[in-house]
């Protein structure tokens, strides 16, 4: 299956997200195992007839951890910053610079919900305070990345 890296929640169908399997080889059975890497389900059946479900191939990784000021932003924590607040559908932390500073903003898909509250949120789930933007449902790429790093370094 594919889902959502942090979260083991299924995405929506198209959409990018880690590879989960599970193989039931009794001398060794993995379940739900988490392969790390991306990918997202191809529609339609194969050109072969076969109906098993087809992946895209490798789309990258899904550890995003990244460090932002000092402190390391994890999937896991941006997945819990989205269950505290009902109304959160999905949220992104974007790394990158301001001059020689390390810069945070969170990009939130909201169904309403009070954008102080985020903020306070934000700054309690990730240890960090950063710039906070609530966008509209669908606004963000189903790139499978929930942590962006645009930092460059010369």
């Amino acid at each position: 299956e594919i889902v959502t890296p942090g979260t083991g929640n299924p995405v929506a169908p198209g959409e990018v997200g880690e590879v989960v399997v599970t193989t039931l080889n009794p001398d060794y059975p993995l379940i739900r195992f988490a392969t790390g890497d991306l990918s997202a389900v191809m529609p339609g059946v194969s050109p072969c007839g076969r109906t098993n479900m087809r992946i895209k191939g490798w789309m990258g990784r899904a550890d995003q951890t990244t460090k932002i000021k000092g402190m390391f932003v994890r999937p896991e924590q941006v997945a819990a910053l989205v269950e505290k607040h009902d109304e959160i559908v999905k949220a992104r932390v974007i790394a990158s610079r301001d001059g020689e500073m390390d810069a945070m903003t969170v990009q939130i898909e909201a169904k309403g919900g009070d954008e102080a509250a985020f903020a306070r949120s934000v700054a309690e789930v990730l240890k960090l305070k950063g710039k906070v933007e609530v966008v509209a449902p669908d606004a963000l790429p189903k790139d499978g990345l929930v942590i962006e790093d645009q930092r460059t370094y010369d």
